[in-house]
């Protein structure tokens, strides 16, 4: 009968097996077709669910499921499906709580049915559905059974299954938005799983503290140690939890303090050290840092060669507004060789290190070759690498500093407009930020002003107008150079920017200056030029004009203040008639430009001259027109593009986004705490750890010794309660060993006084004995005293052996 049994077994297995492998061959021979998703009459899924033999069960979850996540309606099948909650098929029960945690906010009434069968799930002996059932009830969304999850959180805080903690860590944050009253319940298992000895259970705590009660730090102080140690060993996500955790909690409890230390100042070997040199010793200010942060920051640094970037740049950001300098240069290599990524995730990496690179950008420097602008980089990602090229630039040596000012004037070449323009701008800033090579940039960009593209002169000449005006008196030759272009010069924007510049120059050297030229070359084609350039125009005859006054008012002041101090009289017949003095040509040219804007179509034009005629021509005005013709210009400063993402934190959100972000950064951003004042913060006591006690079934491993010394104390006290007797003398394995040392040593004494009872004999056979025969015997007495002393500690080893064998038995 067993045989006939085992074979129905069989038979039935392999029934199984081969359906099983059916359906699969059906499903994907049927795999992207119309046939996987056609739907199931309702019935057919009933009987399925209705079933008593688990794999039909497991079949019609599937088809529920399936058409669950493609929108069809399920709730026909809850109460179908609820009642298998109870199944012990581990499968049955995941598909039913899938189901259960999407549908129980419909249906609270029916899925309140099924909370004592998932309570029963709490007490399984299988840690996984333990597990699975505490994820499950702090996942039905109806807050009448708060106190219920608070309760099976409870429980899950003290399961011997680090699973099952992990699990209950991550319900506090559920319990919590399901009923916030429970918040003073859930601190406390907060507390006990922020103890926890397993590092997943520790990351899934962190992270529902930073949900819950962020800024509840003195939950963190007694675990802060325990909390650094288990950092390595987290998952991804906890490493990023508890890095933000701990950068909040620097903030909080670490003041920042600095010290004064000598600098190294090299000094001559014969060199002497006098008393006015020592007092007079550079010093610098340097930051030092709390034992307790230095720890954190350490086991920080193995996280630089996470796989993940995320954690790469959470430990950047850490070294950034924690440490000193040389922790954030240790972070700089790591976090460039994220640029391997994809485009993606490489643009995001860039936007984090242009914001490093703002703060300090020496150690960038050996990584210039990684910034170069490759032909597949969209132009999110070359935008950034030519920032970064102009940031490192003046920290660079000369040979970088050349290798960068090659490729950028290669890409003023290129035929992409933003390309050009950025590359131009980028050269610009390079010669704004470095003194010494502002001549060699210079020369780079009047090279461009030459050709054909219009859009590459324009801006290139606006730089050029930059760089000019920080030192004007070196650059008068160059104004002459561009002046001399305008006749090749077709682009608006470009002329503009020329007779501006001329303008500026024009009460240089007098006379001999070339403004009055160009403005009478510029006169002949006014009605040819476009609105931006007859601007400038008006603006450059106004200079030059009231520069002529300027000049011929002083002389003439000074001579009439010398004649009447002369007393020189000056007859009325004796004076010119002015109708027959000769105009300068400088006043017949003004006159002349503000004819020819009188009669022009644009009325910004016409309202220009008319203000310009009227300041100039009276008189009295004339200080009023210096003040705002030839007042002098403040000197132009570029910004990197990305200065205004300096302030936000790395690796969040806004800082991608910028300015559009607005002033307090996306919903959800958080500005770290400014540090903690000194004095203010918490004494270092309070993160002192407590004496740990092993815990769920932890063995503590004792030496021997020990072992042996508490199983004869069990004896002797077994003894003591049976009355059978009383041991006198409780001795332990320590006092056994001393006392055998003791009579060890009481038979050495008594061998050598035997030694020298045989020594006084042996004397006086000697005396009567020959001088040759007392020779031979002193060598074999020697002889057997070395053998006597040899078997004597061989009886003491066997003895300490055999005593040993004993006690053993005994106990």
């Amino acid at each position: 009968m067993e045989s006939i049994s085992k074979i129905s077994s069989l038979l039935e297995t392999a029934r199984d097996l081969t359906l099983e492998a059916a359906q699969s061959a059906g499903s994907s021979r049927s795999f992207g077709g119309r046939a996987a998703v056609r739907d199931v009459p309702f019935l057919q899924v009933k009987k399925l669910l209705d079933s008593r033999h688990d794999r039909e069960i497991s079949e019609g979850l599937r088809k529920v499921i399936s058409m669950m996540y493609r929108s069809k309606p399920c709730l026909p099948y809850f109460s179908s499906v609820v009642k298998n909650v109870a199944s012990p098929n581990i499968e049955i029960k995941k598909l039913v709580y899938i189901y259960l945690i999407h549908y129980a906010e419909s249906e609270p009434d029916l899925a309140l049915l099924s909370i004592n069968t998932i309570q029963k799930s709490l007490t399984d002996q299988n840690p996984q559905v333990r597990a699975m059932a505490l994820r499950v009830m702090s996942g039905i969304r109806v807050p009448v059974i708060s106190q219920i999850v608070s309760l099976a959180i409870k429980r899950g805080c003290g399961d011997m299954s680090p699973h099952v903690r992990k699990a209950a860590a991550l319900a506090i944050t559920k319990c919590y938005k399901l009923d916030p009253n429970t918040l003073p319940q859930l601190l406390d298992y907060l507390s006990i799983l922020l103890g926890d000895k397993q590092y997943y259970v520790v990351g899934s705590a962190v992270t529902a503290f930073l949900e819950i009660c962020p800024d509840r730090i003195d939950l963190i102080h007694k675990h802060y140690r325990a909390l650094i140690r288990k950092l390595v060993d987290m998952d991804e996500w906890g490493q990023l939890a508890l890095i933000r955790l701990m950068t909040v909690y620097a903030r909080k409890c670490f003041p920042k303090r600095f010290t004064r230390l000598k600098k190294d100042s090299a000094k001559d070997f014969y060199d002497d050290d006098t008393p006015e040199q020592n007092t007079k010793t550079p010093t610098e200010e340097v930051q030092v840092l709390d034992p307790d942060l230095v720890l954190f920051l350490k086991a920080c640094k193995p996280l630089l060669q996470s796989r993940n970037s995320a954690v790469v740049v959470a430990v950047v950001r850490a070294f950034l507004h924690l440490g000193t300098p040389e922790y954030l240069d240790a972070a700089v290599g790591p976090l460039v060789a994220l640029l391997r990524s994809g485009q993606d995730l490489q643009q995001i990496v860039l936007y984090n290190i242009v914001s490093v690179c703002l703060v300090r950008p020496v150690p960038f420097v050996p990584y210039t070759s990684h910034f170069f602008v490759r032909s597949s980089d969209v132009p999110e990602v070359w935008q950034m690498k030519i920032e970064l090229l102009t940031l490192v630039f003046p920290h660079s040596d000369s040979q970088s500093k050349g290798l960068i000012l090659s490729e950028l004037e290669h890409f003023t070449k290129t035929s992409q407009n933003d390309l050009v323009r950025e590359s131009v701008r980028a050269i610009g800033r390079c010669a704004q930020s470095d003194s010494r090579t502002s001549k060699r940039c210079l020369n780079l960009l009047l090279r461009q002003t030459s050709s054909e593209d219009g859009n590459l002169v324009a801006e290139v000449l606006t730089v050029v107008r930059h760089l000019i005006q920080q030192d004007p008196a070196s650059h008068v030759m160059t104004v002459v150079r561009l002046a001399k272009n305008l006749d090749t010069m077709t682009n608006p924007e470009a002329r503009a920017s020329i007779i501006w510049l001329v303008g500026e120059f024009a009460g240089i050297e007098g006379e001999d200056n070339i403004a009055p030229d160009v403005l009478r070359i510029l006169a002949q084609g006014f009605a040819d030029e476009s609105e931006p350039a007859k601007l400038q125009i008006i603006l450059l005859a106004a200079k030059v004009y009231i520069h002529h006054i300027n000049r011929t008012q002083r002389p003439e002041s000074a001579a009439h203040v010398s004649k009447v101090q002369n007393g020189d009289e000056l007859d009325s017949s004796n004076e010119q008639n002015p109708s027959t003095e000769k105009e300068h040509p400088i006043v017949i040219l003004w006159h002349y430009i503000l004819l020819l804007a009188r009669y022009d179509t644009s009325y910004d034009l016409r309202d220009r001259m008319r203000f310009y005629k009227a300041l100039l021509s009276d008189p009295t005005s004339i200080q009023l027109a210096n003040l705002l013709l030839l007042a002098p210009k403040p000197v132009p400063h570029t910004p990197s593009p990305s200065e205004g993402r300096r302030n936000w934190l790395l690796g969040s959100a806004s800082l991608v986004v910028g300015e559009q972000a607005g002033p307090n950064g996306l919903s959800g951003y958080e500005k770290l705490p400014e540090w903690v004042q000194s004095g203010q913060e918490p004494d270092s006591k309070v993160r002192d750890e407590a004496p740990t006690k092993p815990q769920y079934g932890e063995k503590r491993e004792a030496p021997a010794g020990e072992r042996l010394d508490s199983a004869l104390k069990g004896k002797v006290a077994e003894k003591k309660l049976n009355g059978v007797g009383q041991v006198t003398n409780q001795m332990t394995l320590d006092d056994w060993l001393a006392e055998e040392e003791g009579e060890g040593s009481t038979d050495s004494e008594e061998d050598d006084e035997d030694g020298e009872e045989e020594g006084e004999e042996e004397e006086e056979e000697e005396e009567e004995d020959e001088d040759d025969d007392e020779e031979e015997e002193d060598d074999d007495d020697d002889d057997d005293d070395e053998e006597s002393d040899v078997e004597d500690s061989d009886a003491e080893k066997v003895g300490l052996v055999e005593k040993k064998d004993k006690l053993a038995q005994h106990i």
